[in-house]
């Protein structure tokens, strides 16, 4: 079987990451796989390991050009499935030209936002089989309108390999030029409106009442970095936030820190609350969409409701009030993340769904 990815994103984030994790455990399944993606994208060099590169102009929902690129990475490399797992364009556009290549075709959805019945049925009819990864964005797309014969769960994976290592905490506040029992608490995430960074800022007062010695690191890149440091500036924050941008050493840093919030307004699943459960971090996230798969209340974190600041700050509170908590909630996320977010379940999963799109 010779598996056609479309990847649309220029940079490697969740989404990319799953895509570098699916194709290395198909090709350790004798799956050849061949990726488009955009040129000069962070996921090309990587990728080449797992399977055949293809880069190529992608330039969002507008560029209509893409449908012939893809239909002639079709015809040259002839490939038995297409596997989109982005949008900004591919979702459409990929769908059509594996339409008019004849080529049966998947994607994943990989976000919960609500999309019109009419949306739904013109875009997800293009395709055999739609994958979601979370059973969230599952019931979004069945309340939509979809037919549950046509959209299956596989959750995202993480390779815990890289977070399965001691920790020096005391050394990584040293370096950060904090005392070593400073207490840290990090957000890892893009910085658009939707991942819930203002949440965080606004909830900062009562917890730092409590807690005068915090630092916040945030983690991540993108549109609202100038609009953060406004925020930060204006509410006085300066000695207490910091913004880390995109850090290359992500599993060196992230199990150093005492808890991750993640008070997102939507979100698909959420790879760094993976990866910080991998890392033995408890979390704080929301109630909506695929994190309540990912944080089990009361086991590996905590939960609140979206947009709620009193209780993003009595959870903080809480959590930094209590060490053996943070470590019982570790240890427990830990074990969920190796038990149930495996990449080899991943893998399997989504060789399912190829193989009966096949047959069928």
């Amino acid at each position: 079987m010779k598996v056609l990815h479309v990847e649309s994103g220029r940079h490697l984030y969740g989404g990319g990451k799953q895509v570098l994790y699916l194709m290395e455990g198909l090709a350790k399944r004798g799956i050849d796989n061949v990726l488009a993606c955009p040129a000069g994208s962070h996921i090309a060099d990587e990728a080449r390991a797992f399977g055949e590169v293809i880069e190529m102009p992608m330039k969002g929902d507008l560029d209509i050009g893409l449908v012939r690129r893809l239909r002639h990475a079709l015809r040259k490399h002839r490939a038995d499935l297409v596997h989109v797992h982005s949008r900004r364009g591919a979702d459409v556009w990929g769908g059509i030209a594996a339409r008019l290549s004849g080529t049966p075709a998947v994607i994943s959805r990989r976000v919960d936002n609500p999309e019109s019945r009419l949306a739904v049925r013109l875009k997800y009819g293009l395709y055999h089989h739609v994958i979601t990864i979370s059973e969230g964005i599952r019931q979004v797309l069945l309340a939509e309108g979809m037919n549950a014969e046509h959209v299956s769960c596989v959750r995202s994976a993480v390779d815990p390999t890289p977070y399965l290592r001691d920790y020096d905490k005391g050394a990584f506040r040293r370096s950060l030029g904090f005392p070593e029992t400073t207490p840290v608490a990090g957000i890892v995430a893009q910085l658009i409106e939707r991942k819930g960074h203002r949440h965080l800022l606004a909830a900062l007062p009562a917890v730092l009442a409590r807690h005068p010695d915090l630092q916040v690191l945030i983690y991540g890149r993108g549109p609202l970095d100038a609009t953060l440091r406004d925020a930060i500036e204006h509410q006085g924050l300066n000695a207490h936030v910091r913004l880390m941008g995109f850090v290359d050493d992500l599993p060196a840093q992230l199990g150093c820190l005492d808890l991750l919030v993640h008070p997102a307004d939507m979100e698909g699943l959420g790879v760094s609350l993976l990866q910080a459960s991998a890392a033995q971090v408890p979390i704080i996230a929301c109630r909506a969409g695929g994190m309540p798969e990912a944080v089990c209340d009361g086991l590996n974190g905590l939960l609140i409701d979206v947009g709620d600041v009193a209780a993003l700050g009595e959870a903080m509170n809480r959590l930094l009030d209590d060490a053996a908590l943070r470590e019982r909630m570790g240890a427990a996320g830990r074990q969920r993340v190796l038990d149930e977010f495996s990449v080899d379940v991943m893998c399997e999963g989504n060789l399912a769904i190829y193989d009966k799109v096949l047959n069928r």
